[in-house]
């Protein structure tokens, strides 16, 4: 860890230049030749990536970063604290610490909170963090998680075991399972179990809730969080022996609220209602859409569903909906007149839900620019006609 930027002059010219363009920076000449000029560039880029997703380590002074990718893949601080409400215990061993942000949260609950980094650098660098963010509760080990885990106590259990694996650079290209990653979860989980009886493993979006599933046991709940409607994280929580159904609890994190919705996986046995447009439309968030709760969705609202594979809901009556609302304002079948009538050379935005064609070339067909209070959603009714919803949203 280069402690040289640490230096006064060096923080304040950081932070002047937060937001610059590093290309147009790093044709300067560097007015500090005593430290090396990419890294304060780094510290530039960096800082600027964490003014939205970290501003407690952006207000906070003397924070050293490491690479803008280790800023780019860490954790958010909102998602952080999420994964922090869903534990409580006095210990906590993060096996792949990281930059160190969901200890970070996981520390205002948990008495003792172990970082474990193979990257002695970057261990240094959050320890060195945590000391300005006045966290006094966490140690932290540059080691490989597995020897820290056999050092401990033969009779120790920690509360909490948690991991964030990553995939393996000779794995790009293949299905995304748990296997390709490291540490090797499914092979270490029996070991696992041996050091603690609960393990939260977070894992990128792209997994495959079902895949995650086959390669894991004693999965209790699965979290799906979305930060402003994208999915960022999959959260599987698991207990030693628990043998009950499998929770989904989707969480999609707003500025001003958190929409959540949840359902018992296979257990979705009610009759499911189609319906025709009726005056009101829904489209379940981005987390409800990674879950595959389709149909919980339908019976847990009392809404109905406009065709089995749309994902699309309307109702007589507005209600509270986890996603975007809308009033449909006209119905059209998708053919040459309405469209010709309706759409042609109009504004509008544009949703396709089971639909054969793409965005782009309903755009370019019917000469529809990007844009405007209207909404349009391309899809297949109840009937299997494809139809054009013509909407106004619900703010």
């Amino acid at each position: 860890m280069n402690t040289s930027i640490l230096n006064k002059s060096i923080q304040d010219f950081i932070s002047q230049n937060t937001g610059a363009s590093i290309t147009k920076l790093a044709l300067q000449k560097n007015p500090f030749p005593e430290t090396d000029w990419i890294l304060i560039l780094n510290q530039i880029e960096a800082r600027t990536k964490a003014k939205e997703k970290l501003p407690t380590w952006f207000a906070t002074e003397k924070i050293i970063y490491p690479s803008k990718i280790s800023v780019e893949q860490t954790s958010s601080e909102k998602t952080a604290a999420y994964k922090a409400s869903l534990i409580e215990g006095k210990s906590l061993i993060d096996l792949t610490g990281g930059f160190g942000v969901d200890d970070y949260y996981f520390s205002k609950k948990i008495k003792i909170v172990a970082h474990c980094e193979i990257n002695e650098e970057l261990s240094a660098i959050v320890k060195h963090n945590f000391e300005q963010l006045g966290v006094k509760n966490c140690f932290f080990y540059a080691d490989d998680s597995t020897n820290i885990l056999n050092e401990s106590e033969p009779d120790f259990k920690w509360d909490w075991i948690y991991i964030d694996p990553s995939r393996r650079n000779d794995a790009k290209g293949k299905v995304f399972m748990l296997k390709d990653c490291l540490p090797n979860v499914p092979e270490s989980l029996d070991f696992y179990f041996e050091k603690s009886d609960s393990i939260l493993i977070k894992t990128a979006p792209l997994l495959d809730i079902s895949a995650g599933l086959s390669e894991l046991k004693f999965v209790k709940n699965i979290h799906i969080i979305a930060l402003e409607n994208e999915v960022k994280e999959l959260l599987f929580e698991i207990h030693n022996n628990y043998k009950g159904g499998i929770t989904i609890k989707t969480a999609n994190i707003l500025k001003d609220k958190t929409e959540t919705f949840e359902f018992i996986l296979g257990e979705q046995d009610e009759y499911v209602s189609y319906h025709l447009p009726q005056k009101f439309l829904y489209e379940p968030n981005s987390a409800i859409m990674k879950s595959g709760g389709f149909d919980e969705i339908s019976t847990s609202f009392g809404i109905n569903k406009l065709h089995k594979h749309s994902h699309l809901y309307t109702s007589e009556e507005l209600i509270d909906f986890p996603g975007r609302s809308f009033e449909i304002e006209k119905v059209i079948s998708y053919g040459k007149n309405d469209m010709k009538a309706a759409l042609l050379n109009q504004q509008a935005n544009i949703t396709t839900r089971n639909f054969p064609e793409t965005v782009e070339n309903i755009r370019k067909k019917w000469k529809i620019k990007n844009g405007g209070n209207l909404y349009c959603f391309f899809t297949t009714d109840k009937n299997d006609n494809k139809i054009v919803l013509i909407c106004r949203k619900i703010t």
